[in-house]
């Protein structure tokens, strides 16, 4: 094997494996389905999956927020694009805050607790939902209100359960 293809072998390999690194999800992200916990966070902690809660209002898009504009509420810390992103948080939090603990609008709706994809988002009535992923969205999207019946109706009794025990 000569050198050129020697490189050009070790530049594919190193790019594969760099693809596959990017594509494993992150443990930081875990969903824990034994968790009895009633807010959706990572294995540090931060709601959200670290997107900042008072931008999907503001900017309109799911926002990455960072560590050094953080905000503490109901023992759940969130992140926050800036610092005004984060005071607007703390001054009035439930108004920020994802319903159902950031689990999926619709699982709550159908008694379940699934993972929520801060991607797959929606405010409605002022309030922040957010979904397992974008086609159980589109599902949840046909009947807000009346899947937000069926959720406000479910949640107080699966909050604490674990999502595991829901299946």
């Amino acid at each position: 094997m000569n050198t050129k293809t020697l490189r050009a072998s070790l530049l594919a390999v190193t790019t594969a494996i760099a693809l596959g690194a990017a594509l494993v999800p992150l443990t930081s992200h875990a969903y824990d389905e034994n968790s009895t916990a009633a807010i959706n966070v990572d294995a540090k902690g931060i709601g959200l999956k670290g997107h900042d809660p008072v931008a999907y209002f503001t900017a309109g898009a799911p926002t990455a927020g960072k560590v050094e504009f953080s905000a503490t509420h109901a023992g759940v810390k969130y992140l926050f694009a800036s610092a005004a992103n984060r005071d607007t948080f703390k001054a009035d939090p439930m108004k920020y805050a994802p319903q159902y603990g950031g689990f999926c609008a619709m699982g709550v709706a159908l008694e379940k607790k699934l993972d929520g994809d801060p991607t797959a988002w929606h405010i409605h009535d002022g309030k922040l939902f957010l979904n397992v992923n974008k086609d159980v969205q589109k599902k949840w999207l046909e009947d807000v209100p009346g899947n937000n019946v069926k959720a406000n109706a479910n949640w107080p009794d699966i909050k604490n359960k674990t999502p595991k025990s829901l299946s």
